[in-house]
Formats: C-alpha cells, sequence, structure tokens
C-alpha cells in the first residue's frame, strides 16, 4: 500500500473513531468461561481446515462481491439482486431457499438438533443508491470502489463464503441455521425485511440473530439505536404573492415548527439523562418566489436508545408543530385555515441486550483469539429488532478495510478480510453448535 494511501486510510479511520468514540465501548476480555470455549472450538482439526478454506476461496468471495455490487438494489428495488443471491445460496449448498412476500432472500441449512433452535446469518440487499446510479466497480491498485460496495454487498459475500466453506468441510450443525438476504435496512425501508422474519409471516421461531453490516471486524453492536421519523406537510390554498396577499403561508408555520422544535429539543438534549438527537433533514415546497406556496414539509429524525428519550423529543417535536399552526392561522387575514399531515415514516425500535449472554461473550471471545479486543457498541441495524424484542443479537463487520458508505466513492479494501469470514464463522459455530 503506498504512503499517500496509507495516510488515507489513516486518517480515514481517526475520523470515524472520533465519530463514534461517544458510542463505542471497549469490551475487555471474555469471560473465562466462553474464552475456553472458543479455544477449543479453534482447536479441533475440522475448523482449522474450515479456515484454510476460507482462504483457499479468497478468489470466488471477491468475485461473488463483485458481481452482487454490480447488481442495482436501490431502496425498494431490490429483487434482481436477490434472485441472484437465492441462486448463488442454493449453488454454495443450502438444503432450501425462498424469496418471502417482502423480498428478503431466506436460506435454510438444517441441523442435526430436530429444529429445537434456529440462527440466522444475515446481511442486507439494499443500497441507499437511487435507481440509476452508476454500480461498476472501478479498480484503483488494491481498492475496490462502487457505491454498496463496503454497505453491505460485502457481507452478502461472507455470508456466502461460510456456506461454502461449511459444506466443503461437512459440517454439520445443531441448530437450523437460516442464512438470509434482507431488503429495507437502508433508510425509510424502514428495516421492512427483518420485521417480517420476526412477524407471523417470518420463517418461524428465530432464537439468535447475527448481521453483518460494517467492515469493522472487533465491533460489536448489542445496543439498539431506536429512531422516529417524519414527514410533518403544513397545506393551504396557495395563490398569488400579491393578489392573495392574507392567506395563510405555509412556510411560516413550517419556520415556526422548526424553530419551536429546535429550541425545546436543544434543552431537552442537554438534560441529564441517555444521550438523544434530532434533526431536519429535507425540506421543500413552493412553485416560485411570487406564489404563496399550497404546501411546506419537512423530513426529520431523532434517534436515541432510551425509547423514553425518544418519545419525549417526539412529544416536543409534535408540540411544536401544533403551535405553528395555531398561531399561523391565527395570523393570517383571509382564507382558509392551514391543515398539518404528520406522517410517521421510520420507527426504529430502541434496546439494549446484557453483555453476560452467550452470543454477546462468544463475540468478544472470537475477537479475543484473534488477539484484539472487542468494541462494544450502539447501532441503527437489522439487529434493532430481535434487541427490541429481548432475543440474543449482534451485528458484527465483514472484515477489511472501507469508507464513504452511502457516498458515491463508497470503498473496500481486501486487508486480510478473510478474518472477518473466519470471525463470523466461530461466532457462528459456537451458537449453532457443531453436530456431533
Amino acid at each position: 500500500m503506498s504512503t499517500i494511501k496509507k495516510a488515507t486510510l489513516s486518517f480515514a479511520l481517526l475520523t470515524a473513531t472520533l465519530s463514534l468514540c461517544a458510542q463505542d465501548r471497549s469490551a475487555g476480555p471474555a469471560d473465562k468461561k466462553y474464552q475456553a470455549e472458543i479455544k477449543a472450538l479453534t482447536d479441533k482439526p475440522v475448523i482449522k481446515k474450515a479456515f484454510q478454506t476460507i482462504i483457499d476461496l479468497e478468489p470466488q468471495t471477491i468475485s461473488d462481491h463483485i458481481q452482487l455490487t454490480e447488481i442495482p438494489a436501490p431502496p425498494y428495488k431490490e429483487e434482481v439482486r436477490a434472485k441472484q443471491f437465492a441462486t448463488m445460496l442454493k449453488s454454495a449448498g443450502v438444503d432450501t431457499v425462498w424469496i418471502d412476500k417482502t423480498g428478503n432472500v431466506i436460506a435454510r441449512r438444517k441441523g442435526r438438533g430436530g429444529g429445537k433452535k434456529t440462527v440466522v446469518l444475515e446481511g442486507h440487499l439494499d443500497t441507499v443508491f437511487p435507481e440509476g446510479t452508476d454500480v461498476k466497480i472501478v479498480h484503483k491498485g488494491d481498492t475496490l470502489y462502487a457505491p454498496g460496495v463496503a454497505d453491505d454487498t460485502r457481507a452478502l459475500s461472507v455470508v456466502l463464503a461460510i456456506v461454502k466453506t461449511l459444506e466443503k468441510n461437512s459440517i454439520e450443525t445443531d441448530a437450523d441455521v437460516l442464512f438470509i438476504g434482507t431488503v429495507g435496512e437502508e433508510g425509510q425501508g424502514d428495516l421492512r425485511g427483518v420485521k417480517t422474519l420476526f412477524s407471523e409471516n417470518g420463517p418461524g421461531k428465530i432464537d439468535s440473530y447475527i448481521a453483518i453490516d460494517g467492515w469493522n471486524r472487533e465491533s460489536i453492536t448489542h445496543r439498539a439505536l431506536g429512531s422516529h421519523r417524519y414527514k410533518i406537510t403544513f397545506k393551504g390554498p396557495g395563490g398569488h404573492s400579491s393578489g392573495a396577499f392574507g392567506l395563510a403561508n405555509p412556510h411560516n408555520a413550517l419556520g415556526r415548527a422548526i424553530h419551536y422544535w429546535a429550541v425545546a429539543a436543544d434543552s431537552f438534549s442537554r438534560a441529564p439523562g441517555m444521550r438523544v438527537t434530532y434533526n431536519v433533514g429535507v425540506i421543500g415546497g413552493g412553485t416560485s418566489v411570487n406564489s404563496i406556496p399550497f404546501e411546506s414539509w419537512m423530513e426529520v429524525d431523532m434517534r436515541s436508545e432510551s425509547p423514553e428519550r425518544v418519545s419525549g423529543i417526539d412529544q416536543l417535536l409534535q408540540l411544536a408543530v401544533q403551535r405553528a399552526l395555531t398561531e399561523e392561522n391565527k395570523m393570517k387575514q383571509r382564507g382558509a385555515d392551514l391543515t398539518v399531515d404528520v406522517k410517521l415514516i421510520g420507527d426504529r425500535p430502541s434496546g439494549a441486550l446484557d453483555t453476560t449472554l452467550p452470543l454477546i461473550q462468544r463475540a468478544m471471545a472470537t475477537v479475543q483469539s484473534f488477539g484484539s479486543v472487542a468494541s462494544l457498541r450502539v447501532g441503527s441495524t437489522n439487529s434493532n429488532i430481535p434487541i427490541s424484542k429481548n432475543i440474543p443479537a449482534i451485528t458484527i463487520g465483514s472484515g477489511g478495510t472501507g469508507g464513504n458508505a452511502h457516498a458515491l466513492q463508497e470503498w473496500w479494501i481486501n486487508e486480510k478480510g478473510y478474518q472477518g469470514i473466519q470471525n463470523a464463522l466461530l461466532i457462528l459455530l459456537a451458537e449453532a453448535g457443531i453436530a456431533k
């Protein structure tokens, strides 16, 4: 790697570290019981062979990664990538594979335990990029550039590599394992894929959930950053800026609502309690400079690990919106009152799991077995849903190094990426059990 590339990489990692420092916690060592369990697992000859298989499969894993990245998967339009991923899972050796009504790709590899336990290993199919985005991989030295190459297409190639490794080494598990590519993880997809998995339309009872998202192999997300997202639209008759002067103006109401919410939310966020954030991310409306708009809208986001804190800042938003509406309607000189439409467009539940849970301890011990220290963190991922239901769940990194997630210049480097796959395999086998 060149000196310039190393400097750029170091700066990117430093920036990412600084942005996450308030959310990450050093895990420290795992309980000795789980350290011993993972060591016993890694000492098995079949696991040593499996680790080598993962290294041998690297060219195919990179090929799978590139192939899937170059299939567009914009929000709500993941069908083409889903069909290809299903085909690849079937070829890798799973017992059955299907695509559910929501669009999730689900592959079942039966265990020897008679279906008493089911463990999920999952990556998400969708990207944040809209239809028409050029997703062709660009190679620059050792770096792959493409929208979605790291988040989260790399995870799909990891899932495939693990299925192939299990098959090539004839490793059978006690638990059934579901290998899944979910839809709707990003943005306004609102976790619709994983919500279906845990609904009456899902594949059945899920006992443990392992999501792969991001690339940091030491990262273990076990706390769910919940969020509410709204689209709020003030509506009125609209008209000519001079000829219809005196009508209630939706932009005025929107401006007031933003101001009142920002002032109240700022005080709320500074008060003692778990961290809470708020943001007005998108605004729109109006037709021309000499027209009173007929609508004015904004999209807002609020987040916290605490459901109570999300609820509290949400209530401040509702009060601000109604205050703004009332004041603008009182101020108008003529015409109809404004109305407001408050639409919930995102609802990700909060929650946290105790770090003494076996799944979390196994993940910590696995990271430790590679000579690293795990980082326990909060995040907004597919794991939010099982965590909120108190089902053992984590989100782990896929390995390698990446950057510029959600940007057109997203990149990924296969820097010991095989260790991310080995890490995921160990956690999965520790949780699912190797059949005797």
